[in-house]
């Protein structure tokens, strides 16, 4: 533990900002074989994916930061996310070559937070860096 009084341990879920909800989340359902969730809360139908123990939430762009309180400049994409997944980069990249899927870059070896990673990486419909990756 650090100085400091306190100390995370995990990350629970991300927010990432999206053009078209619809498009996004069928993209990483059928790309990354996430389950999609819609929850109803407030009057609004929020949507996420979920994969394992993960949850990103898919924020509407152009929405008012106060109906969904977030960052200081959502932009659609303008992130850099790292999936991680037993299967082999090499069966990664046929599978998104299968997909119509551009692959820009990979199978390459990385550093993940763990040490040597193996990735192959895409983008998604917003231009976020997709890196599908996987440690061994």
């Amino acid at each position: 533990m650090s100085g400091v009084g306190l100390a995370v341990h995990a990350l629970d879920h991300l927010v990432i900002n999206v053009a078209d909800v619809e498009r996004t989340a069928a993209w990483y359902v059928r790309v990354l074989g996430v389950e999609r969730e819609d929850v109803r809360a407030d009057g609004t139908t929020r949507t996420a994916i979920r994969f394992g123990a993960q949850k990103i939430n898919l924020r509407p762009a152009g929405l008012d930061t106060a109906a969904w309180f977030t960052g200081a400049a959502p932009t659609p994409g303008s992130d850099d996310l790292c999936f991680l997944t037993d299967s082999a980069p090499e069966a990664v990249a046929e599978h998104l070559r299968g997909l119509a899927v551009a692959i820009e870059e990979g199978p390459c070896t990385k550093r993940g937070a763990r040490g040597p990673i193996r990735s192959v990486y895409c983008r998604d419909p917003d231009g976020n860096l997709i890196e599908i990756a996987s440690y061994g």
